[in-house]
């Protein structure tokens, strides 16, 4: 089943008005995240807000029938995006969705926020 990486492109980190750049930390991590998923299995998407401000840079990991998470406070660069993309991979390849602590990429230990159970069918 094929697992999605939601991006929120509206996150700021707390210094990103000193820094006084036009694109948003949540842009710039969604731009490196969809180039590091480019030829794997997962695909990407924007939403503007996943209300997780507090902890920006945030993204969404998703699969029909699996647990979901919701990871943040991430600097928006190339290592972080490419943890995040792996990580998605392994989530994509699990049945359930549970990926083994030991097999974490290390860019994204530290950095979950929630797990969410599946929905349940709708019968």
């Amino acid at each position: 089943m094929t697992s999605w990486i939601t991006i929120c492109d509206t996150c700021k980190r707390e210094d990103w008005a000193e820094r006084g750049t036009g694109v948003t930390d949540g842009e710039a991590l969604a731009m490196l995240v969809e180039a590091a998923a480019e030829g794997t299995e997962v695909r990407t998407r924007r939403t503007s807000c996943l209300m997780g401000c507090t902890h920006g840079c945030n993204i969404a990991i998703q699969a029909q029938g699996k647990l979901a998470y919701t990871l943040g406070r991430f600097t928006p660069d190339t290592e972080a995006a490419q943890a995040i993309v792996d990580y998605a991979v392994m989530h994509s390849d699990s049945d359930t969705g549970r990926v083994p602590f030991r097999d974490w990429p290390v860019g994204v230990k530290g950095h979950f926020v929630t797990r969410h159970p599946p929905l349940p069918d709708a019968d």
